[in-house]
């Protein structure tokens, strides 16, 4: 019973129920006797005024003199003062509610940031030589095997040891299908087992984890501030002095010049006052940011800030690049044309040299071979291939750039069309030939980006022209440029951009998208298969390598956008309309509330609207 008093006691809405109930006692007195009327009067806009008042008096300690709160308190009380009593409680009674509602809607706007923080357990089960011990996730080492059973949260990056799994990766993903898993298969932190059990190496810490990458991504956003944001800063330094200044000169001037009366200026001036609160704009603008990135985080894709938003919005160009962004990155040998010596020996010493790289292309090689050869003192060239010495022999696996830089002046090297080239002590060997295949949900994607408003579609790629044809064409692209180098890529997307009305989004994965990603207006990282340093140069994140996530993002940056722009036009419109009426005495007190509390209320529902899909 004492916890349940307690509770009601310490309701937000209590003293506004109280205040209520007392204003009513007062107005049904009022007739009877004025005096005790008076005193439950003030009494009502104690119980609701008295915290709002304990705020404005800590900012004029801390010198914010044109703190909400302080004008609200100079309204109430300038209102008791000219005998509107009754408006004197109201403009507390609905400014309280008003915040009360403001911040159950800014607590449910910040909850769907704080479940993205619940994607990583704090604690692993490490097997040991003494058997399962459970250990703080920030304390267990890379190496450790980590068992993990259906229901568990992945804590840290892991590969698979042992076992098969169903899996969820909607946390990271925004993706509901789960995945089958099986032994050396990825794991990123974040992932629910749903049914089976593993054991799984521990491939990186946990503050270097998925997961945590996500979380630093997301808790960092909000220090990016959109230009409708900086807006609203630089508005709210000036606008609020200008209307406290006029709400003096109203209240002053008229009377000095015997325009109207002192008591009737004052109450045009406290109008004045409650509608210069700017609340509905500082609150409801940065929400709807704030919002739009937890509800895109929730469907996989992070936003880096709210500076993000409107150059998605605005892309008229999207510029891809094609291994793992177009198409599934998954190559595998077609077919091998050898000049000298046996197939199987070329694909062994292709795959001895790319054996340190990551690169799709390496995988495929290395997956083609049974037992690799050693390489050493391998040289990577970027956009041409690599060098390395295998059995005291210099081998090139590259392309045609690379042949010529070896001295190999074979025709067979210009007929190759792209495959991939091996020469030894400087004779050419053959040739291997790989394929790709276009990500099933490409051309549906790229078909709803033309849908959105982005006019133009364009690939850059280090592949052969023939493989680059291919794509282009599948995909209906307006242009593409095979054979670049890293930095002829860049050079392309200058060229793009040298177009002023032109807004052009890059998507990439890879080391060599970096500068791209971070020349273009906005850099977009496809996150399950890109590498760190395109997640960190990237202003967005898909944690996914779904191409449709790509419209998905550009829909709730236009949706972000056009309701921050909707706050922002209505309740100027309405402040502005009431500072008018208010100022010729066509409209009272009952006015100003609603231009200042519901106008705030109002923009701030509009604003929660980014939590939702559609």
């Amino acid at each position: 019973m004492k916890k349940k008093i307690k509770s009601i006691v310490s309701h937000p809405l209590t003293p506004v129920f109280s205040s209520m109930l007392v204003l009513i006692v007062a107005l049904l007195l009022r007739p009877i006797s004025f005096a005790i009327a008076l005193c439950l009067f003030i009494a009502a806009l104690a119980l609701v005024g008295w915290p709002v008042a304990l705020d404005a008096v800590r900012g004029l300690l801390r010198r914010d003199l044109l703190d909400e709160k302080f004008l609200m308190c100079i309204a109430s009380i300038g209102a008791m003062c000219i005998g509107e009593y009754t408006e004197a409680v109201a403009v507390m009674l609905f400014y309280s509610v008003g915040e009360y509602f403001q911040e159950r809607a800014v607590k449910k706007a910040r909850s769907s940031i704080r479940s993205l923080m619940e994607i990583c357990p704090d604690t692993a089960t490490v097997l040991t030589a003494e058997g399962e011990e459970e250990m703080d996730a920030e304390e267990v080492p890379v190496g450790a095997t980590l068992l993990l059973r259906a229901g568990d949260r992945v804590p840290l990056d892991a590969k698979i040891l042992t076992g098969s799994a169903d899996v969820d990766t909607s946390a990271l993903t925004g993706e509901s299908r789960l995945r089958a898993v099986t032994v050396s298969d990825a794991l990123d932190s974040g992932t629910v087992i749903v049914s089976g059990m593993l054991t799984a190496e521990a491939l990186r810490p946990a503050e270097e984890s998925a997961a945590a990458r996500i979380l630093s991504l997301v808790e960092t956003a909000s220090e990016n501030k959109s230009k409708e944001e900086n807006f609203i800063t630089k508005f709210a330094v000036w606008y609020t002095p200008l209307v406290v200044g006029a709400a003096l000169m109203l209240a002053l001037v008229p009377p000095l010049f015997g325009l109207a009366p002192l008591v009737e200026c004052v109450r045009r001036a406290l109008l004045f006052l409650v509608v210069s609160c700017p609340c509905a704009l500082v609150i409801s603008v940065p929400m709807a940011f704030f919002g739009g990135i937890g509800g895109a985080a929730s469907r996989g894709v992070l936003f880096k800030g709210g500076n993000v938003f409107s150059p998605l919005a605005k892309a008229t160009h999207f510029v891809f690049d094609k291994t793992g962004t177009l198409t599934t990155g998954a190559f595998s040998v077609s077919h091998v044309i050898a000049y000298h010596g046996e197939e199987q020996e070329l694909l062994a010493l292709a795959a001895a040299a790319e054996y340190g790289s990551n690169h799709p292309v390496a995988k495929a090689l290395q997956n083609a071979v049974q037992t690799p050869l050693q390489a050493n003192a391998v040289r990577e060239l970027a956009g041409k291939g690599i060098i390395a010495r295998i059995g005291g022999q210099e081998v090139a696996v590259g392309n045609a750039r690379l042949m010529a830089e070896c001295g190999i002046r074979d025709p067979r090297v210009d007929a190759a069309n792209g495959a991939i080239l091996i020469a030894r002590d400087g004779v050419l060997l053959g040739e291997i030939h790989l394929s790709d295949t276009v990500k099933p949900e490409a051309k549906a994607a790229l078909a709803d980006l033309r849908s959105l408003g982005v006019k133009e579609l364009h690939m850059l790629t280090g592949d052969a022209e023939a493989a680059a044809k291919s794509v282009a064409d599948s995909l209906g692209l307006d242009s593409y440029s095979a054979s670049l180098r890293p930095e002829d890529k860049y050079a392309a997307l200058e060229e793009i951009l040298k177009d002023p009305k032109n807004r052009v989004a890059y998507v990439g994965d890879g080391i060599n998208d970096s500068p791209s990603l971070a020349r273009a207006d906005v850099g977009i990282a496809m996150g399950r298969a890109g590498t760190d340093s395109a997640m960190e140069a990237s202003d967005i994140v898909i944690m996914s390598d779904v191409l449709s996530r790509l419209p998905d993002a550009v829909r709730i940056a236009k949706k972000t956008v056009r309701i921050a722009k909707q706050n922002i036009a209505f309740a100027l419109a309405v402040k502005l309309g009431v500072l008018i009426l208010g100022a010729f005495g066509l409209v009272g007190m009952w006015w100003g509330v609603f231009a200042d509390v519901g106008v705030a209320v109002l923009a701030i529902l509009n604003s929660m609207r980014t939590l939702r899909k559609g």
